[in-house]
């Protein structure tokens, strides 16, 4: 039980969650329940759903790109669970055919081997805009043709869930070839100018990554992708709320905008010193050499960041780490919610939405 619980839409006090078997059997109050069947010393100041990142690269040393096995993502998990996160998507980077290869082959291992958290893959890339590569290697970017997807989607079916690409470096027909296989086309890493990210959203992207990193900029006379984004209804954008990737006023002002279209990933890097991508911590950031790589966020922290720095009230920005990246997975009606049939892997929070303990099945 909770002193206050957030269901996913509504404040609930002096309410207890019977669970079982990974599901809420009911959400009922406290003061219906038989006394001997609450769990002595079990309240906590805020009880919400757990939470959901789908886009995070490595933990505890190993990036998922350079030591690609299902002991990285058993790593990944642990580092996820630190921060209130039961689900999420191990990302590749712009990289070698080989190194996706690899990346599902350690995930369908990861599963077999009854792996938790782990829903899928993103790939970010390699089909991008060198202009806005960022960390990517320019190497591996690259336009796609149709033999190229045609090989990663069967190779990849059941395991890739998200893409990131640059609209503008890619056939609209190969993108669309990519959401027939039910995979989500996320438009990032774009120099897009306004009309031509509107015109990518017409014809079927409903989904953007990083909002305002990795985007041409936005100017009074020339408004840019990211303001396309926030103006446009239906598409959603995932953000980066550690202070460094993007200032936390351009968040409010965001989420002014874009209400429940605008969501949290960590972005999240480790520390290493091997292979394309060296990622060295400076600060509470990551970078190779001198450009901005990955953050050092929990989604935990991010949803902190979110409430104490951009005004969000904090169900919403719980909502902005839970609900609305299972919705961009199509698994809402099972997750992000406490509410009777849904999952019940769960965050107990104090005040501050610290985490006290995860319930998780």
């Amino acid at each position: 039980s909770g002193k206050r619980i957030f269901d996913g839409s509504d404040w609930l006090d002096n309410v207890s969650i019977v669970y079982g078997e990974g599901k809420i059997i009911d959400v009922l109050p406290t003061s219906s329940i038989n006394e001997n069947e609450l769990v002595p010393g079990n309240s906590f100041p805020v009880v919400a759903p757990a939470l959901i990142d789908i886009q995070i690269y490595g933990a505890g040393g190993s990036l998922f790109s350079q030591e690609t096995n299902a002991n990285t993502l058993q790593k990944m998990y642990d580092r996820c669970v630190e921060g209130g996160t039961h689900l999420f998507l191990p990302t590749i980077a712009t990289n070698e055919p080989e190194i996706l290869s690899l990346a599902i082959d350690a995930i369908r291992e990861y599963w077999q081997h009854d792996g938790k958290g782990v829903v899928g893959l993103h790939v970010e890339g390699p089909w991008l805009n060198k202009i806005k590569r960022g960390a990517h290697l320019e190497k591996f970017v690259h336009s796609p043709d149709e033999k190229e997807i045609r090989e990663l989607l069967a190779y990849g079916r059941e395991v890739i869930k998200i893409i990131t690409l640059a609209p503008e470096v890619c056939e609209p027909a190969l993108i669309k070839l990519i959401q027939e296989e039910g995979v989500v086309v996320s438009a990032g890493h774009s120099n897009m100018t306004f009309e031509q990210a509107i015109s990518a959203f017409e014809k079927g992207i409903d989904l953007t990554t990083h909002l305002f990193n990795a985007m041409s900029p936005i100017h009074h006379r020339n408004p840019g992708f990211p303001t396309a984004v926030m103006l446009t209804e239906g598409v959603r954008s995932s953000i980066v709320p550690d202070g460094h990737h993007v200032d936390f006023n351009m968040i409010r002002l965001a989420k002014k905008l874009m209400g429940d279209r605008l969501f949290i990933i960590t972005d999240a890097v480790t520390e290493t010193s091997a292979g394309p991508y060296q990622h060295k911590l400076s600060g509470a950031k990551y970078v190779t050499g001198d450009v901005l790589s990955g953050s050092d966020l929990t989604l935990l922290k991010g949803v902190q960041n979110c409430t104490h720095e951009c005004d969000i009230p904090a169900g919403e920005a719980i909502n902005m780490a839970s609900l609305y990246p299972a919705k961009v997975l199509g698994i809402s009606e099972q997750y992000g919610r406490i509410k009777k049939g849904y999952n019940s892997d769960l965050i107990c929070l104090d005040e501050d939405l610290s985490l006290e303990k995860n319930i998780f099945s």
